[in-house]
């Protein structure tokens, strides 16, 4: 019985010992792993749009060892401030230690589960809202596995800054004879200040030198099915002064693609003319020429003043044009257009918005004034209606080209943006200055006399006050990240979520500091994994907007839904060849 108990007493040392052992090699903080579960539960939390388990395991683990780091402070603060004061009160014994220590883990493994059961139904939720197909609780929960497996990397990466910091620290003290206190601070600012050098210097440089090379060998390639226009009135012509091998790769496609006279006069059942689309690439323009007079000469060329409506097009990052958007205006004015844009980046959108905004407010000045001169200098009987288009980024560049309300009323006939960035300069201003009573995802300013928001159709006829021409229209979804994405979420509880809120935005979804700001970031890398209607999908609607802006005296519902299912087609075609 004796040697029984002693071999009980040899094996309980020995576990402590492992266990004790475990610990210094996890080093697990339980003031960490409580906040830890806290980010994790929050994380899972509705967002704007729906996510799958492999998405939701990245922003969850990122977002996990966030709150890890917060416990790790404050288990650190209150050892330096709080216990040296409690010296009067004794340690509890081991294996209480040990007892808070296990109901923790347990808890944290249960509380993280329950959270992601419920997460599954929150997402069905978000699903249902835009018609898409829901996950499945038991495939959601491997986020669990892979957010602990994110958060454990993160966690590694901190802990070598921190032995770095630590490396230093010891340099400093040793050569530059920094006093011992002082000398992991001094190593701190050493480590921050050779960072920010780097990063914000060569570091950045040479990151959007790659990233502008990776994405300029893409810009070089044509797709099989962008065939050079042999038209005059397309750039990339024999006829043109922007050569076809000069558009990229954007503008390659778009020149080669559209309707033609014969298919415009087979939907609209009436005579047209072969619709105009300028173009200039990164490359179009000769040493010393500017782009932007370019691409006015190739209007001048192709007789674009001479048509009814001219639209200037702002591009987005490398170069895209929204085909929906300029088929839809080539129909409704049966080819009697033209459209013209430029490239100004070799970036996607993320990476033009991070490295090239200010190219895209530049840019989009200077191609709207140059274009702008040309066209005043016609007699005004004479001019086109001149009519402005943005999409995203390229909506932020159109923006730009105008002082402010009154600047744009008397140069444009009319302006169509579509999902604006919240940090777009006069969209903020019309937004923040809406009339009372009106929401943040539906406001409106000055009764809608000039300016309207619509996320449908329907709301472009809202409010039923006469609409005044030129007509401002913005076209925004109460689910598009794009739109509501600022870094005011951080410590403020937008309108957007304290106000009744859109129709496709989960009733469950809740502002919390830091971590709406991180949730809504990283919905910007899904804006457009969603269906039309939703997100940063717009789809047809960029046609009910120009009707709204600028429809035709001949325009009737009927013309409507033909042209409708044609930019519909165009648009699947492009999604499934391009």
């Amino acid at each position: 019985m004796l040697q029984t108990a002693s071999t009980l007493t040899k094996l309980r040392a020995r576990g402590v010992v492992l266990v004790r052992r475990a610990e210094d090699i996890i080093d697990l903080n339980y003031v960490g792993l409580v906040f830890a579960t806290i980010f994790f539960a929050l994380s899972v939390t509705p967002s704007l749009l729906p996510r799958d388990w492999l998405f939701q395991g990245l922003i969850s683990g990122v977002n996990a060892a966030l709150g890890y780091g917060l416990g790790c402070v404050l288990e650190w603060l209150f050892r330096l401030w709080v216990r040296p004061r409690l010296t009067k009160i004794p340690p509890p014994p081991t294996w209480v230690r040990y007892a808070v220590k296990s109901a923790i883990l347990i808890s944290a493994a249960l509380g993280a589960a329950l959270m992601l059961v419920q997460s599954a139904r929150w997402q069905r939720e978000i699903t249902a809202l835009m018609g898409m197909e829901g996950t499945t609780t038991p495939a959601y929960l491997r986020t669990g596995l892979l957010s602990v497996s994110v958060g454990m990397a993160v966690v590694a990466v901190y802990r070598t800054v921190r032995e770095i910091i630590r490396f230093l620290a010891r340099l400093l003290n040793r050569w530059v004879r920094v006093p011992r206190e002082l000398a992991p601070a001094a190593g701190f600012l050493v480590l921050v200040v050779a960072v920010v050098t780097i990063f914000n210097g060569v570091a950045s440089r040479a990151f959007f030198a790659v990233a502008n090379s990776a994405f300029s060998v893409r810009n070089d390639h044509t797709s099989a099915n962008a065939i050079q226009p042999v038209r005059p009135e397309r750039s990339g012509s024999p006829a043109s002064l922007a050569k076809w091998e000069t558009l990229g790769y954007e503008g390659r496609w778009f020149v080669s693609h559209g309707p033609t006279a014969s298919k415009i006069s087979e939907v609209t059942g009436g005579p047209a003319r072969e619709p105009i689309r300028a173009y200039v690439g990164l490359e179009s323009a000769k040493a010393g020429q500017d782009p932007a007079e370019l691409a006015a000469a190739e209007l001048e060329r192709t007789g674009a003043f001479d048509r009814k409506v001219l639209v200037v097009v702002t591009t987005t990052g490398t170069g895209w044009v929204n085909a929906m958007a300029a088929g839809a205006i080539e129909y409704m004015y049966g080819g009697d257009s033209a459209i013209v844009a430029s490239q100004y980046s070799y970036l996607p959108s993320v990476l033009s918005f991070l490295a090239d905004r200010g190219k895209a407010t530049t840019a989009g000045r200077a191609m709207f004034d140059a274009i702008y001169r040309h066209w005043s200098a016609r007699p005004r009987e004479q001019r086109p209606k001149l009519l402005v288009y943005g999409e995203s980024l390229g909506s932020q560049g159109s923006e730009a080209a105008f002082d402010g309300l009154a600047d744009l009323r008397a140069k444009v006939d009319g302006a169509l943006w579509v999902g604006p960035p919240n940090s777009n300069r006069l969209w903020k201003q019309f937004v923040s200055r809406r009339d009372p009573g009106s929401r943040e995802v539906e406001p409106v300013y000055a009764d809608g006399l000039v300016v309207r928001f619509a996320s449908d159709s329907a709301d472009l006829a809202r409010p039923s006050t006469e609409w005044r021409p030129p007509r401002i229209a913005y076209l925004q979804h109460a689910s598009d990240p794009i739109v509501w994405w600022s870094t005011d979420l951080i410590f403020s509880q937008p309108d957007w979520l304290s106000e009744p809120r859109g129709a496709d935005v989960s009733s469950q979804m809740r502002w919390w500091p830091f971590v709406t700001f991180w949730q809504v970031a990283a919905d910007l890398t899904n804006a457009q994994g969603v269906t039309d209607g939703h997100g940063h999908r717009y789809g047809s609607l960029v046609l009910d907007g120009w009707a709204a802006v600028a429809a035709p005296p001949e325009w009737n519902s009927g013309l409507s839904d033909r042209i409708r299912a044609e930019i519909d087609a165009a648009e699947d075609f492009e999604r499934k060849t391009k």
